[in-house]
C-alpha cells in the first residue's frame, strides 16, 4: 500500500550538480543519455558544456540554492589512462600563466570525499587515482573558481573534479560518472525541514 502522506511531503533529497564542461565531448552524452538514472538519496542536476566564466557563474548560482549540496565537475585528463580525482586547484588564469585572483589563495582544496570516490571507482572495476597535480585547463579553472566562492562554513557543499581518459568507451564513461556521483551522494544528509520552506 502506498504511503500517500509521505508522497505529498517535500522532496528532502539534496541536489548534486554534475557539470561536463568541455564542448563536443562524449562525456556529455554519457551523462545526458541516461535520463532515468539518479544517485541514491540525491537529485541529479546535469549542467552541459559552456563558456568557462559563464559556467562558473551558473555553478555558483546553483550553490546559492540551499538544496544544492554538491558539485561534480567532469572533464578529461591528458596525464593518465585511468580516472583521476583532482584534489586541488591552483590560482591560475586560463591563459598567460597569470593569477586568476590577486587576493585569492594560491590553491584551493576540493571538499569532495576524494578517497571514497577513488575507492568506489576501483571497486567498480575502473582504474582510478587521486592527484594533487592540477592540469592547466578549464577544469582546474572551474574548480578554483567554485571552491573560492564557497562560504567559509562547516556546512560547505562538496565540490570535486573527476577527470576521465580519452581511451574509454561511453559505457565506461557513464559508469565512472555514476560511480563518482554516487560516492559523493553517500556523504550528503537529507535537507533539514527549515530549508524546504
Amino acid at each position: 500500500m502506498l504511503d500517500t502522506i509521505a508522497e505529498n511531503q517535500p522532496d528532502r533529497r539534496p541536489a548534486i550538480l554534475v557539470c561536463v564542461y568541455e564542448t563536443a565531448d562524449p562525456l556529455w552524452n554519457a551523462l545526458d543519455g541516461d535520463t532515468d538514472w539518479t544517485p541514491p538519496g540525491a537529485r541529479l542536476r546535469p549542467l552541459g558544456p559552456g563558456e568557462p566564466a559563464d559556467l562558473a557563474g551558473r555553478i555558483t548560482g546553483e550553490l546559492d540554492h540551499a538544496d544544492c549540496r554538491a558539485v561534480l565537475l567532469v572533464g578529461r585528463t591528458r596525464k593518465s589512462d585511468g580516472f583521476r580525482v583532482q584534489m586541488r586547484a591552483e590560482n591560475r588564469a586560463l591563459t598567460g600563466g597569470k593569477k586568476l585572483s590577486r587576493t585569492g589563495p594560491s590553491l584551493a582544496r576540493a571538499t569532495a570525499p576524494v578517497a571514497e570516490m577513488v575507492r568506489a571507482l576501483i571497486d567498480a572495476g575502473l582504474t582510478a587515482d587521486a592527484t594533487s597535480d592540477s592540469e592547466e585547463d578549464v577544469g582546474s579553472y572551474l574548480l578554483y573558481r567554485v571552491l573560492t566562492a564557497l562560504p567559509d562554513d562547516v556546512d560547505a557543499p562538496a565540490v570535486g573534479l573527476l577527470r576521465a581518459p580519452s581511451t574509454l568507451n561511453e559505457a565506461q564513461l557513464r559508469l565512472g560518472i555514476q560511480t563518482a556521483t554516487t560516492a559523493m551522494a553517500r556523504h550528503l544528509s537529507p535537507l533539514p525541514r527549515a530549508r524546504l520552506s
